[in-house]
């Protein structure tokens, strides 16, 4: 490994446009199918008006609720109720605006939205609730990927009753939506029996076991491919409507057909991350010891699929407490199924968990940095099992030496730099470090180079490098001589790149195949001409991993500038230091890092969709109209990381992709507080909310 990184192997052909994504590659006979969305939020289709379409130039077919195939959504439950959210076209019901009720196909994409557009669809409209607020009395706990929906132990009430001092403050977060650059694409097309999908997903083994339950076919009949993803951020974790369309179309239609996104339908049909409302309460010692700890956070769901935004999940990890009680709910509204966004859960409940602490910083006259080392906890606060290396203290230090922490005047308000308010704060975060199991194959080829064959998915995050460079120290050979073949689910089994766990999982498997490897040509180094191929699968390895409490901890430090005149903040510098185990490549590394804290940014101060209550549609549903933070509003963003490895973990690698979103907002909020003297508990902190609270001086 180079201490400065390496550059991505594939960042010619990315530059160069040689690199082609899933709408860009050519098939002959290729179709174009077009989503048609309902333009009611709730209902009932009347009459899908198909054969003036038919009729217009180029059109092929129209698929709707009275003309497609079975999909079996009961199959992808695995003991939970089937998710209506891909039974396309199954009904004549309408769960929300946006929901797609047609699918033209014709010759080409200009045809086939032509024909789109002009599809007239009768509706019989029904009543609706999009209404969304903390004291929802139809609320309920879920389980979820975040854990149980409740935890508790201890007496809460006792508890903060004996605490010398309390927080209690309710924080919101708005709808916020993915929109990686690449919209979702989908080529469907039969060969020989066999179904093929070139696709834009985050795991192409994972897509082929959906399609295949969702059509009932036998996997090993399932090819997914997918080269290049420009960007997915969770929104392409799951199948989504667009492949189910696109393998309908293909089935009925026997040729190619391939269904792309606009920016606009993709604010309906990949997912977003819910709103919240969140209560955290706190209550501590004078020394500022907690004795209680209370986060409860709603979010919201669809009615035909149940997904909980599980913020509270960082209080399960972050900070403990004798009386310690954790909620998770989530209500069902007429809307669109939320899915995993950049840090699904941790991102917003550390904003309301971070910015709690810092309250209590202030009550106790504590510094906010020592208040949470004081706070450290041996074991997981819920589990009880041991931690796998935390090291948070040690980040908070470094972060305080670079960032010039100790020269800070606690006292808000009281900064200035001509008419602007200036003010600086700190915010911890963690995620989760999980593991899959993977498999892999490395091949010694008779020229001398090295073949590695792994079905893992390059979201834009360099994990084709990554694991190049893996494969070739392990090797103990020159990253030249080590060609990487990812994404197609015909390689085998293996992790999915989300949830920080995909270079994690992959390395495990590429390290254990080119180890074996590299030792069996030790013994004899002979390569026939069809090379020597070693085989590798982390299924038994990954059980066998000792249950502990793994995360990637940061410490996150923000200052900003406020105008009060006008209520701008302004970013004038971040500061993030990580303590993610061994870092591959470190110029990838820290991309991956200033670019979560980046979206911190945007999370802090720009990012919020508005539901339309008359249509229930997202209001300014593109990029234009739905903000989030340009070249001016990013400045001087700094990450750095400590050296460390976890002597007890067999791979040393932590995931990185998402904790440098997770507490970027709270520190950014913690910083406009230092500045103005005023919380915010409501993101984003827009100029008009600045406005509207003033300012307070110490």
């Amino acid at each position: 490994m180079t201490p400065h990184g390496h550059v991505r192997v594939e960042g010619r052909d990315k530059v160069t446009g040689a690199a082609r994504y899933s709408g860009e590659i050519p098939f002959e006979g290729l179709a174009y199918g077009w989503l048609a969305l309902s333009a009611v939020p709730r209902g009932r289709i009347l009459a899908v008006e198909a054969d003036a379409v038919r009729a217009m130039p180029g059109v092929i077919d129209v698929l709707h609720h009275g003309h497609a195939l079975p999909v079996d959504t009961g199959r992808l439950s695995h003991g939970h109720p089937p998710d209506g959210t891909y039974a396309l076209f199954q009904s004549d019901r309408v769960p929300y605006a946006g929901w797609p009720v047609a699918l033209v196909v014709a010759e080409t994409s200009e045809q086939a939205r032509e024909a789109a557009e002009a599809l007239v669809v009768r509706y019989e409209r029904e009543p609706y609730d999009l209404a969304f607020s903390a004291d929802r009395p139809d609320a309920y706990p879920v389980t979820g990927l975040g854990g149980p929906g409740r935890t508790e132990k201890g007496d809460v009430a006792a508890g903060l009753a004996a605490s010398a001092v309390v927080v209690d403050a309710e924080y919101t977060t708005p709808q916020e939506h993915n929109s990686p650059m690449e919209p979702h694409a989908a080529t469907a097309r039969w060969d020989g029996g066999r179904l093929e999908v070139v696709d834009s997903n985050q795991g192409s083994p994972f897509v082929l076991d959906q399609l295949a339950r969702l059509f009932s076919l036998d996997p090993a009949s399932v090819r997914v491919r997918t080269e290049h993803v420009g960007g997915g951020f969770g929104s392409k974790g799951n199948v989504g409507v667009h492949q189910i369309a696109a393998v309908m179309a293909a089935t009925l239609l026997r040729r190619p057909v391939r269904v792309t996104l606009t920016r606009r339908q993709m604010f309906s049909l990949v997912g977003y991350r819910s709103a919240t409302a969140q209560r955290v309460r706190l209550g501590a010692d004078p020394d500022g010891r907690l004795r209680a700890l209370d986060h409860r956070s709603l979010s919201m769901t669809s009615t035909v699929h149940e997904y909980v935004e599980a913020a509270t999940t960082i209080s399960r990890v972050m900070y403990d407490a004798d009386a310690h009680r954790t909620a998770n709910e989530a209500v069902r509204l007429d809307v669109p199924t939320p899915t995993f966004m950049r840090a699904p859960g941790e991102a917003p409940g550390s904003f309301a968990l971070e910015s709690a602490l810092d309250e209590l910083a202030e009550k106790l006259g504590m510094d906010p940095i020592e208040l949470r080392i004081r706070n450290e906890p041996e074991r997981g606060p819920v589990s009880g099992l041991p931690f796998s290396g935390r090291y948070l203290a040690e980040c908070f230090r470094e972060g305080a030496r670079r960032f010039g922490w100790a020269d800070r005047d606690p006292r808000p308000g009281v900064r200035r730099e001509g008419r602007r308010l200036l003010g600086t704060g700190t915010a911890a975060g963690s995620y989760n470090v999980g593991a899959a199991p993977s498999t892999a194959a490395v091949t010694a080829e008779a020229d001398g180079t090295f073949t590695v064959r792994i079905a893992a998915s390059d979201n834009g995050t360099g994990a084709r490098t990554a694991l190049t460079l893996i494969a070739a120290e392990t090797l103990r050979v020159d990253p030249g001589l080590v060609h990487v073949h990812i994404g197609d689910s015909d390689f085998g089994p293996a992790a999915f790149g989300a949830a920080s766990l995909g270079t994690r999982s992959w390395s495990w498997a590429i390290q254990t195949a080119a180890g074996e490897l590299r030792e069996r040509l030790r013994q004899d180094p002979g390569i026939p001409p069809e090379g020597v191929t070693v085989r590798s699968d982390t299924t038994e390895a990954v059980a066998a991993l000792a249950r502990k409490e793994r995360h990637t901890f940061g410490a996150h430090f923000a200052e900003v500038a406020v105008d009060p005149a006008t209520g701008e903040v302004r970013v004038r510098r971040m500061l993030g230091v990580f303590a993610p185990g061994r870092i591959v490549n470190p110029l990838t590394a820290r991309g991956q890092f200033t670019g979560a804290m980046i979206w911190g940014i945007s999370m802090a101060l720009h990012e919020e969709a508005f539901r339309d209550h008359l249509t229930g549609g997202v209001v300014g549903a593109d990029l234009a109209g739905y903000h989030f933070s340009a070249h001016a509003d990013v400045p001087a963003v700094e990450a750095h990381w400590l050296d460390h490895e976890d002597p007890d973990d067999p791979v040393g690698v932590r995931g990185i992709g998402e904790v440098g979103n997770v507490g970027a907002a709270a520190a950014i909020a913690n910083a406009v507080w230092h500045a103005t003297g005023v919380r915010h508990r409501d993101l984003p902190i827009r100029p008009d909310r600045v406005l509207a609270a003033g300012v307070r001086h110490a």
